[in-house]
């Protein structure tokens, strides 16, 4: 097992002022999400998070009031598992801000039983990617208007399990496993990142893909023991293989450290790329690949029904 990472959010943090700064965090009422918006409340941002309910939303803010007394923070809601419903948020969002500088696509599920979002996507597929995929889309304009600014997807070294499964993305005739499903959204995240880092970087706007880590976080309120099984026998064979194998289990101020590094401190010249403990690393190949970016940006475009042309 690797050495566990140190940094916090406030160590990336230290001495760096956000004053001005817009950001909008998706999934920050728990976990990553919500260090991920006191860190930047912190450093004098003004943050939207997004919650799945207003009760989550409103409480998430009471919370970070408290820990950030005078922070600018609000919520809206969000549910990326209808595309009606993220087009009701990017359309409101759009017309109630006049800049956006951050957008961290933090929301996410791991571990889901098989089933389908709103729309018919397998839910890993539709909630982590497909989701993020409309809501930076359409919100791209705004990102442009206030550029420089940076997109964040939070991606994960469960990349590893699974390439994009260009046949059959949606598992209609193939045995589900929520391992690889959970690695088809995770690799989705990277190639989002190349292809928007393409398309959008120059114009000043930076993409990154992150890895936070293995993070004490409700995120696996899903699994079973069974699924914990396949993941310590997947990291087994990933050690013996020359992988890294399990990382280290990491609280959220370390957790989310990567997040806030890749917003605020990474360079225009590692967009696009795949990071980990606050700096750039290394995914895998097919995760990396442009033509495989441009690929499922065309394949993205075909299941939503949004086109996002390249400027």
């Amino acid at each position: 097992m690797s050495e566990a990472p140190t940094t916090t959010t406030s160590d990336v943090l230290a001495g760096v002022d956000l004053t001005g700064v817009q950001a909008l965090v998706t999934g920050g009422t728990t976990g990553i999400g919500k260090e991920t918006a006191r860190a930047l409340c912190a450093a004098g941002a003004s943050v939207v998070i997004t919650a799945r309910s207003d009760d989550k939303g409103a409480a998430a803010v009471d919370d970070l009031r408290a820990a950030v007394p005078g922070a600018e923070v609000g919520y809206a809601v969000l549910e990326l598992g209808s595309l009606d419903r993220v087009r009701t948020f990017t359309d409101r969002f759009a017309a109630s801000h006049d800049r956006l500088d951050l957008l961290i696509a933090n929301a996410g599920v791991m571990a889901m039983p098989y089933g389908h979002t709103d729309d018919g996507f397998e839910m890993h597929l539709g909630t982590n990617h497909l989701g993020h995929f409309v809501v930076v889309g359409r919100l791209m304009p705004l990102l442009v208007a206030s550029a420089p600014a940076r997109v964040v997807l939070l991606s994960s070294g469960g990349h590893m399990a699974s390439d994009i499964r260009w046949d059959d993305p949606n598992w209609d005739s193939t045995e589900f496993s929520k391992m690889e499903a959970y690695g088809q959204s995770k690799t989705a995240n990277i190639l989002h990142a190349v292809e928007l880092e393409r398309r959008y970087g120059p114009l000043g706007v930076h993409a990154y893909a992150v890895h936070p880590g293995m993070v004490r976080t409700d995120l696996g309120r899903h699994f079973t023991r069974e699924d914990l099984e396949d993941l310590m026998a997947r990291a087994k064979a990933s050690a013996s293989s020359g992988g890294g194998g399990l990382p280290p289990m990491v609280e959220v101020e370390v957790g989310a450290a990567t997040s806030v590094w890749a917003a605020v401190a990474a360079t225009d010249a590692d967009g696009g790329r795949y990071c980990a403990d606050c700096a750039v690393a290394t995914a895998a190949p097919y995760a990396t690949d442009p033509d495989a970016a441009r690929r499922l940006w065309t394949l993205s475009e075909q299941l939503t029904g949004e086109t996002f042309p390249a400027p």
